[in-house]
């Protein structure tokens, strides 16, 4: 069984508005619904614990009702970190598979999803990550270019990513016991010396986190449900 942690718990100041990126609207509907409605169509995921702030759980809870998702199975507070939140929602899952997901990333396809865990199951862990486009140097503190890094071994690592549930809790206790905090889920299973497949994604499953990412993912989703309108209306 397939199930999913989303994680929402995050405030987001380089939005820079007063509410948390993840429940700002777009076309009327918060992005976080956006994110949950992509897994609550992948029939391959059974169940889904959505992680969020302590104080948005209940406001969060309405989202059941109102857009039909039927999948949540639990809302859990977050911990103080990210990887304490994913913790958090490892430990309300009961399926022998999970991916875990950015709540701000609603562009994710579910191809890339089933994908991602079917690269777990062959090769232990898989990460979704598309190929750096740019020149990336190394510099010093005064900002002299110290050397230029090979781009063809490069990538930007997204979510999802995929585990096995037992593996990854493991490696998240030997991290706490460690005092370890890695800047995702797949660098705690790198610790463990579980090996990390990257599938390649799409350039589009941005994490919405500045306004300008934000302007983009409105441009996006209102072409989305144009074109969907146009397609109903020619069936």
């Amino acid at each position: 069984m397939l199930g999913a942690v989303i994680v929402a718990a995050g405030r987001g100041t380089r939005m820079g508005t007063k509410e948390s990126k993840q429940y700002l609207p777009i076309n009327g509907k918060p992005i976080l619904v956006y994110t949950l409605e992509a897994f609550e169509k992948a029939d391959e995921v059974s169940t889904v614990v959505l992680v969020v702030s302590k104080e948005d759980i209940v406001h969060c809870q309405s989202y059941i009702e109102k857009y039909g998702l039927t999948k949540i199975s639990a809302i859990v507070a977050g911990g103080t970190s990210r990887q304490g939140s994913v913790f958090e929602g490892l430990q309300h899952l009961n399926t022998e598979w999970v991916i875990v997901h950015d709540g701000v990333r609603p562009f994710v396809s579910i191809e890339n999803m089933i994908e991602c865990w079917r690269a777990a199951e062959q090769y232990g862990a898989a990460v979704i990550a598309v190929r750096v486009k740019d020149t990336i140097k190394i510099a010093d503190e005064a900002g002299m270019v110290h050397s230029t890094l090979d781009r063809n071994s490069l990538w930007a690592i997204q979510t999802p990513q995929a585990f096995r549930c037992s593996d990854l809790m493991t490696a998240h206790k030997r991290a706490e016991l460690d005092g370890y905090e890695g800047t995702d889920d797949a660098s705690l299973m790198e610790r463990s010396g579980i090996p990390v497949r990257i599938v390649e994604g799409d350039y589009g499953n941005i994490k919405i986190t500045t306004p300008d990412d934000l302007q983009w993912a409105e441009f996006r989703l209102r072409s989305l449900v144009q074109i969907r309108e146009q397609e109903e209306g020619q069936q």
